[in-house]
């Protein structure tokens, strides 16, 4: 499995890395990180628009997951049976953003690997024959050093997290599709919603000034700020649907 790993993901990131490097070293590393993290989201671009299509259509039937959830919260098999309903209806999977997900969780982590191995001296038996081996590359970027902590960076990633979050969190329906439907469930929703909104910005910020090297802050700031332009361009805001007309409605 670890071969596997090697083979298939960090091998072909490490190279990416040291041969944007190699064509624009006056650059330092900061520029190749960035194209490799546009590469890289480019590549899962139709994975990333899968799940944000589900979380929109996540978001639209709510109201009517809710009503169900308030009304057979008696009868979890006659509950089941309802939601599926509605997901079919709606032509709605709601697992459907898990592999993605898991897609990009691998990459982060093997990204993390390879910059943290290769931000200074490149490893000569991990390159691709031809792949120019630098062998040591400039790790200075606008002043920062990639190698170690930069709080600047932790700050960008940390106030572009809390953007991202504020963006996809779920939006409330209107007041009278929340009294016909579960009010309690729209309020714990509403409660985790406002958690994430603090809890990411402040878990990323702690990890950039405690923990990370600044080349993968860099990354994850480029990749937030990506994932929040993507939604902003080709996801539309969610039209909440009103369980009593049936006819969505926006907020």
């Amino acid at each position: 499995m670890g071969n596997i790993f090697f083979v298939a993901l960090y091998q072909p990131l490490y190279n990416l890395l040291v041969l944007f490097y190699d064509l624009l070293p006056w650059c330092g590393v900061g520029l190749a990180i960035i194209l490799v993290t546009i590469l890289v989201k480019s590549a899962v671009f139709p994975l990333t628009f899968k799940s944000m299509k589900v979380q929109k259509e996540m978001q639209e039937i709510q109201p009517k997951i809710n009503e169900i959830k308030a009304k057979y919260k008696d009868n979890q098999e006659l509950m089941a049976k309802e939601l599926m309903a509605v997901y079919k209806d709606h032509k709605v999977n709601p697992f459907a953003s898990c592999l993605p997900l898991i897609v990009q969780l691998a990459i982060f982590i093997t990204l993390y690997r390879v910059l943290s191995a290769g931000i200074q001296t490149v490893n000569g038996d991990n390159l691709y024959p031809f792949v120019h081996n630098p062998g040591v590359m400039d790790h200075i970027f606008l002043g920062m050093n990639l190698a170690e902590i930069s709080i600047p960076l932790a700050i960008l990633s940390g106030i572009m997290q809390y953007f991202q979050a504020r963006q996809m969190i779920t939006r409330r329906p209107p007041a009278i599709a929340r009294q016909n439907s579960g009010a309690l469930d729209e309020d714990v929703t509403a409660s985790m919603n406002k958690m994430m909104l603090y809890v990411l910005p402040v878990m990323m910020l702690v990890l950039g000034v405690t923990t990370l090297p600044g080349g993968t802050t860099l990354y994850i700031f480029v990749s937030t700020l990506l994932t929040y332009l993507l939604y902003a361009v080709f996801v539309k805001p969610p039209k909440i649907i009103n369980t009593d007309s049936e006819k969505p409605v926006t907020d």
